[in-house]
């Protein structure tokens, strides 16, 4: 098992995961952000061919994380579906995986730009926002909002090492807000140093929390490399 960290957000702290989670002890409350299921599907619509197992790897990290962590509760922060029609693509098998993850315990949709409407037949309920004490969880950060955990950016850093340069998904952080890194497997990245970040944040003073292999490397956002 990877060694977690520490990420603390609004006097709140939550246990960050390699593999690109938060956990929230208190409140049994996993979380992941853009798991994008079905993009492979949703490109082979349009002739574009990838292999067709993005949704099966993304939902068998998920299922380590939920077995690792044992939530009360999951909580998806939007983007969940590459699309609106990505529930209905759904392979059997991977319906099954999804349900055995949800049962005994709630799972929290939260709709995303790519999935704005609930979706019949994947269990779990929906919501626009949800708020827990300090914390508000959203798909789409907003600036200057304080206590919260967004999605959407999908985070990456980029910074030199060896020689090279070395660009890993990342938790984009401050004290009083989070942008977790995208969960899907085939989920793309923005680099922090983009602009959208800064104007999250309202300045560069945030810290870029990189998944490694074993652990998670904080590299302030000032000193990531930009594109």
């Amino acid at each position: 098992m990877a060694p977690a960290a520490t990420l603390t957000v609004a006097g709140v702290d939550f246990v960050a995961d390699p593999a690109g989670a938060i956990y929230w002890p208190e409140q049994g409350l996993l979380a992941v952000a853009d798991l994008h299921l079905e993009k492979g599907s949703s490109f082979a619509e349009r002739r574009v061919l990838l292999p067709p197992y993005d949704t099966a790897a993304t939902l068998a990290r998920l299922a380590q994380l939920v077995a690792r962590y044992t939530p009360r509760t999951v909580t998806a922060l939007g983007d969940s579906f590459h699309d609106r029609r990505g529930p209905s693509r759904l392979e059997d098998g991977d319906r099954a995986s999804l349900t055995a993850m949800q049962h005994g315990r709630d799972w929290i949709w939260i709709t995303g730009n790519h999935d704005p409407d609930p979706a019949e037949g994947i269990g779990g309920e929906f919501m626009d926002v949800l708020k827990l004490g300090a914390i508000t969880f959203r798909h789409q950060p907003e600036s200057g909002a304080g206590g919260e955990i967004a999605g959407h950016l999908h985070p990456v850093a980029r910074v030199a090492g060896r020689g090279r340069a070395v660009s890993r998904r990342c938790f984009a952080r401050d004290e009083t807000r989070m942008v977790m890194p995208a969960f899907g497997s085939y989920a793309g990245g923005l680099n922090v140093r983009n602009r959208a970040f800064a104007s999250v944040f309202e300045t560069l003073d945030f810290t870029a929390h990189m998944l490694g292999e074993r652990r998670i490397y904080a590299v302030a956002a000032r000193q990531c490399l930009p594109d």
